[in-house]
Formats: C-alpha cells, sequence, structure tokens
C-alpha cells in the first residue's frame, strides 16, 4: 500500500476548498455571535466514561476508541460536539441564566454517515441553555437560517416535527427498546406494513395514531388533519400549536412538516428540525430541543437544564455555498533595495496580501489574484500600481 494513501472518507483539504470553509466558519462563528452566543472550544479527545455519559448506542458506535499511555484508561475521539458543551454548560460554567454557547471544530466518526459523506466533519453548533419556552426554539430556527444565509446556499426548506406527538401515542404502551426502536424506524421509513405488524398488539388508540403519523407531512395543513386525528391523545394539541406558532414567524423560508420523522427519538425531547438546501440532497442543518442533556454532569445545582440547538457540517455545507473569488493580492519582487521591505511590511500591517516573487520564480499562487504590484517609483521610494491587462 502506497506510504501517501489516506483511509477511506479521509481526505486532504487542498488550497481552494480549505479557503472556502475557513470563509464559511469565520462567518458562521460571526453570525452566532451577532445573537449573543459565546465560543467554546472542547477538547477533541476525553476519557471515554465521560465522553458518552448520557449518549445513546449509536453515539457509542461512533467513537473511535483508544488508551491512554499517561494513564491506562480508555479515551474517545468524539465524534459529536454537543455533549461537551452541555457539560462546559452544566458543570464548569454552573449559571443559571440563560447561556448561549457555540462551537465549531472537527469530530470523528467510525463509520460515515451516509454515502460519499467523510468521517471528519467540522461540525458547527449553536445551543440556549436555560430556557424551556418556545421563544428559544424560535431564536435557535432564526439563528439557523441566517447562518445558512450567510453562506448564501440556495432556496431554503424547513421542515418541522415534535418528540412529544409520538412519545405521548406511545406513552403507557409496554414495549421494549428493541421493538420501539424498530417502531420509530418504520415511522421513519413511512413503513406502513411494517408499523401495522410491529404495533398490532398496541391499544387501538396507538396503535391507529401511529399509523395517521405516517401519513401526516407536507404543509400547514398538516397541523389541521394531525388535530382532527389525535384530538384526543393528552399533549398532542400543545406541540401542534407550538409547531404553528414557529412556522408562522419563519420568513424568508417555505416550511413544511414531517410529524413521522422520529430521528433522535430517544435525544430530542420536543421541536426536532431540518433545513434542506436548494441543490443539497440532504439536510444540510439539523437540530431542536433535547432538556435535560446536562443533568448527567450536575454538580451541586440542579441541572436539569433546558436546551435547543443545531449543528451542521461546514464541509458538507462548502459543498453547496458559492465560493468567493480569490483574494486579491499586491505582487512584489524580491530585492535589497533601500525601503522595499518596509513598504512590504506596511501594506501587510494595512490588511493587504503582498506575495514577493522569489529570485527565480514568478510567485503566481491559485488562491490570490494579484490584480496590483510594487514597483519602484523613485530612489527608495515604492508604490503600488494597477497590473496591466498585458502583465
Amino acid at each position: 500500500m502506497s506510504a501517501w494513501l489516506l483511509p477511506d472518507h479521509i481526505a486532504d483539504v487542498l488550497p481552494s476548498e480549505a479557503r472556502h470553509i475557513e470563509r464559511l466558519r469565520r462567518e458562521l462563528l460571526d453570525t452566532a455571535q451577532g445573537y449573543g452566543c459565546e465560543l467554546v472550544i472542547p477538547p477533541l479527545i476525553e476519557h471515554l466514561d465521560s465522553l458518552l455519559t448520557g449518549a445513546g448506542e449509536a453515539l457509542g458506535l461512533q467513537t473511535f476508541k483508544l488508551v491512554d499511555q499517561l494513564s491506562g484508561r480508555s479515551l474517545g475521539l468524539r465524534a459529536d460536539t454537543t455533549p461537551q458543551v452541555a457539560r462546559i454548560d452544566a458543570h464548569l460554567l454552573g449559571r443559571q441564566a440563560v447561556t448561549r454557547l457555540c462551537y465549531c471544530g472537527p469530530v470523528l466518526h467510525t463509520r460515515p454517515e451516509r454515502a460519499h459523506a467523510t468521517r471528519e466533519p467540522l461540525q458547527f453548533g449553536a445551543e440556549i441553555y436555560g430556557h424551556a419556552g418556545r421563544e428559544a426554539d424560535l431564536e435557535v430556527l432564526l439563528l439557523a437560517l441566517d447562518c445558512l444565509r450567510a453562506a448564501r446556499v440556495g432556496a431554503l426548506t424547513v421542515d418541522l416535527a415534535d418528540a412529544r406527538i409520538a412519545r405521548a401515542l406511545l406513552a403507557g404502551v409496554a414495549v421494549d427498546a428493541q421493538a420501539l426502536n424498530a417502531v420509530h424506524a418504520a415511522l421513519a421509513a413511512k413503513d406502513a406494513s411494517e408499523l401495522a405488524r410491529l404495533t398490532r398488539h398496541f391499544p387501538a388508540a396507538s396503535r391507529d395514531g401511529l399509523q395517521a403519523l405516517i401519513h401526516l407531512y407536507g404543509g400547514a395543513e398538516v397541523l389541521d388533519e394531525a388535530g382532527k386525528a389525535l384530538a384526543r391523545i393528552p399533549g398532542v394539541a400543545q406541540a401542534l400549536s407550538s409547531l404553528r406558532w414557529l412556522a408562522d414567524r419563519l420568513e424568508g423560508a417555505r416550511v413544511g412538516f414531517d410529524l413521522a420523522d422520529s430521528r433522535g427519538w430517544g435525544y430530542y425531547t420536543g421541536l426536532r428540525f431540518a433545513v434542506y438546501a436548494e441543490g443539497a440532497g440532504d439536510a444540510v442543518l439539523r437540530g431542536g430541543r433535547y432538556d435535560g442533556v446536562g443533568a448527567v454532569f450536575g454538580h451541586k445545582l440542579d441541572r436539569e437544564r433546558p436546551a435547543v440547538g443545531f449543528s451542521l457540517d461546514v464541509k458538507q455545507l462548502a459543498r453547496v455555498a458559492p465560493s468567493a473569488p480569490p483574494r486579491a493580492a499586491i505582487r512584489a519582487p524580491w530585492s535589497d533595495a533601500p525601503g522595499l521591505q518596509a513598504a512590504v511590511a506596511a501594506l501587510r500591517g494595512q490588511g493587504e496580501t503582498v506575495i514577493c516573487a522569489l529570485p527565480g520564480r514568478d510567485g503566481a499562487s491559485d488562491e490570490f489574484h494579484c490584480d496590483r504590484e510594487l514597483v519602484e517609483a523613485a530612489a527608495g521610494q515604492w508604490a503600488v500600481r494597477a497590473v496591466s491587462l498585458q502583465s
């Protein structure tokens, strides 16, 4: 095997793509900062028992594991940053007030999440802790949309759902975890025959309600249909009311509903959403409410903190977001001429990119457009002039 070959679904990021990804990273973080989000940088590696505390089985299977040569303890390379941010909120910050946090860093997956996906996503996310109301849900949704608009992606479509609906239908149903997983998988796949088989012994109200969910996707009319079909199920009316309230306040994006989408059912406690961009085959951003995620990290204080947030892979986003043109630069000769180095330093101090042509080289770069050049206007005096079309 050639020494330069990388593992499957792992790739180098070359200059043009790296520039594009870095621009997006900065724009996303700046957008989050505009909402008052504080940046945190959790470690890439942690003790495994801490990293997977409160995490579901899926996250454990996605986590690379190794042994610490210093302590002999098992370590894990994070597969998702959200549990770490919950730990920071609960154990390190310990605030009672509302806290807005954001992050951006690599995560590692043992397997790609979908075909052609990387196993090393660059995960960006933003989260609000400390407010259980739908106002925080709305703020997170608006921030998510503003982040995608900052990335200048195509037309946006928001799919809304609520984990409380399926939970209300399953409340009181005696079923083991394996069967419950199968039910949610059938719901997500909208497999009516499989769902009928799995729920054949369920109480009639639960069985009929779950079957109804499969057909409850589409526009605003879905909420009216759900209100009629699930009218007798406690808690459903409140969830539908919240979805309607949120949808009415989302401008500049098409809003749809998929009440059967129960992916992450064991994690989400309320609102769930996915955002799709024109030209992207899959959602470019997912999020929702996951109250109590930091409770397992509590220390002295009650840390059953409500939480809502979202995350995305900046690398995936870069595939659908338009890239910016190469940065304008100034071409300079390499010389010991008096004043040249001072002129170059002054220009760089002003934020300009100055590329010096090393002896025998032209200084060209694919990532910079040298539209100007530094020339000696008089003895020891250097000036910037536009590059002629012929040069």
